[in-house]
């Protein structure tokens, strides 16, 4: 294992007590996402379902969307693709045990993207399995924004060549526009 892969790995157990920490300080922080939806756009937005303190996405999609489309993530493998959810409709449990829509395959425009550290840069640590890199690497068009806690902010991230860098974060104090660029 390299010295960055490395790095990555024990950020991340630091950053699932950092995210831990701040979910049960703010158990309202998808409805404060859902606040600063005006500063974002979408013609079919694409989020996730929250695991593990994530900060729930959801409120923030829909209030983006404005009744439109909202996409979810389905796993096959190392790939990730969405298709169309909407609240209520049923979901059956994929791959990680992470629920997944049954409707149609569809391209969203706009990714929020789940995380466990961020820069203001851009940079990104996720989970380990680089779906949502070989997404938006795969996509160049899709603007993709991370969806974090203000806490899991970091000065720094290592980073390698696969990482692709983020537009902007949202968080529950608001919308961070990244200086996107290695």
């Amino acid at each position: 294992m390299n010295t960055v892969a490395r790095q990555k790995r024990t950020l991340r157990e630091e950053l699932k007590a950092r995210r831990s920490d701040a979910a049960r300080a703010a158990p309202a922080a998808g409805e404060q996402l859902a606040a600063h939806a005006l500063k974002l756009s979408g013609a079919c937005v694409a989020a996730y379902r929250p695991i593990r303190a994530e900060i729930d996405p959801l409120p923030l999609a829909m209030t983006i969307a404005g009744g439109g489309p909202i996409a979810l993530p389905v796993t096959r493998g190392p790939h990730i693709f969405f298709r169309a959810w909407k609240p209520g409709e049923p979901l059956v449990r994929g791959a990680f045990g992470i629920e997944e829509p049954l409707g149609d395959e569809v391209e969203p425009d706009l990714v929020l993207v789940p995380l466990l550290g961020f820069t203001r840069r851009g940079e990104r640590l996720g989970y380990g399995a680089g779906h949502y890199d070989r997404y938006l690497a795969a996509h160049p068009g899709v603007r993709a924004v991370g969806v974090a806690f203000a806490a899991q902010e970091l000065t720094s991230l290592p980073t390698e060549p696969h990482d692709v860098f983020l537009e902007a974060i949202a968080t529950e104090r608001g919308i961070i526009t990244c200086g996107v660029g290695r």
